[in-house]
């Protein structure tokens, strides 16, 4: 790990308390000690004993530091956040050897470029999913992220009950939930007391918004589209949900949260032929960034394609089937598989079941 005190990794995201230091060993207490007062900024908290010093106590930046007079100290780096250091390089070394890293701010996400693909994905087995965040099981849909720009995922929860999660937010551009079986109990910054996800709802999670999952049905399955597919998840660690100010409309990062009851929703006609859809009210609350509607078989076919020009074209298979030409080929899609279309690309839609119904995700938004 290079030179310096001792083993220890600290990434400093939220203030830590006085209480709990990182211990930093050294064989000369003062040239130490001026490097994290002078050139970090840190302030002194304790100093022990008074008439021949061996411990300083030291904090600032959302850390703390024990720093200690040893014979022989073993290595450390020190990982603070890089706004405060915009004047320093990206790392520095302390007279005593710890390396001192700045970790980049990650309010806003890096947006990876787009690189486009035809993506069909089938179906799966519970072998096919991995465990991921909270105990929650996961599978990708998109096995490219078309370059690292989007990511989908089929998520379940397999047993029904309390779900060991806790208050986060993320860096994301984008980041929607559709419940597609089962039921979920979620609560949200600003949005009011916990309320109930039920198969065909879905949310908007705008960036950075505090939420929590608190508990769900058995055979929970829900489908989330993000952007970047590679964000942070942040914990925290402050504000408790729900929280008592109820604001709606507030804007985060210039999107609004929104919650899509499907039994509320009205259908009207859509762009594909022989479908109509019902609008989730997410293209508006994103500034047309991205558009989330369910459609249903309606009618008559008569040649309709699936063809666009953006980032993105999702659909994920609710119920019945849908058979679409694809390189020449006819590829059926029933429930729970999944298809992303690469933009210019002309997919006709060959067939449908009168039950075919399915989510679609654009980016941008279609209005």
């Amino acid at each position: 790990m290079g030179h310096g005190a001792v083993g220890y990794r600290l990434c400093v995201t939220t203030p830590v308390s006085p209480d709990i230091a990182t211990v930093i060993g050294c064989t000369d207490l003062g040239p130490t000690v001026d490097f994290f007062r002078e050139t970090l900024g840190f302030r002194i908290d304790l100093i022990s004993p008074a008439d021949s010093p061996r411990v300083v106590e030291m904090s600032g930046h959302g850390a703390s530091v024990r720093i200690m007079q040893e014979h022989q100290p073993r290595p450390v780096r020190l990982r603070l956040r890089q706004a405060a250091f915009s004047h320093l390089a990206s790392g520095v070394v302390a007279p005593n050897g710890t390396i001192i890293e700045f970790a980049p701010e990650r309010d806003v996400p890096v947006i990876p470029d787009l690189v486009p693909s035809l993506s069909i994905s089938r179906a799966a087995s519970a072998e096919d999913f991995g465990v991921g965040r909270a105990t929650m099981l996961y599978r990708d849909l998109i096995p490219d992220r078309h370059g690292g720009r989007f990511i989908a995922s089929h998520i379940r929860i397999d047993d029904g009950g309390p779900v060991p999660d806790y208050v986060h937010h993320h860096a994301i551009r984008f980041q929607m939930i559709f419940c597609h079986s089962g039921w979920v109990e979620v609560v949200y910054e600003d949005q009011g007391e916990p309320f109930v996800m039920h198969a065909g709802d879905c949310v908007l999670q705008p960036p950075h918004i505090r939420h929590r999952v608190l508990k769900s049905s058995a055979g929970l399955e829900v489908v989330e589209i993000g952007c970047p597919a590679e964000h942070d998840t942040l914990a925290e660690h402050n504000i408790t949900l729900p929280t008592r100010t109820l604001r709606r409309t507030r804007d985060f990062a210039g999107q609004r949260f929104v919650r899509h009851i499907a039994a509320d929703a009205t259908y009207f006609a859509s762009e594909l032929v022989g479908f109509e859809c019902r609008d989730t009210g997410i293209s508006g609350a994103t500034n047309d960034l991205a558009s989330v509607q369910v459609l249903r078989r309606c009618g008559p076919l008569d040649g309709g394609v699936i063809e666009h020009n953006g980032e993105l074209w999702f659909a994920f298979m609710r119920r019945g089937s849908l058979a679409i030409e694809v390189g020449g080929e006819t590829v059926t899609l029933v429930e729970r598989d999944s298809i992303s279309v690469p933009p210019g690309e002309i997919v006709p839609v060959v067939d449908a079941s009168v039950d075919a119904e399915f989510l679609l995700v654009t980016l941008p938004g279609q209005g």
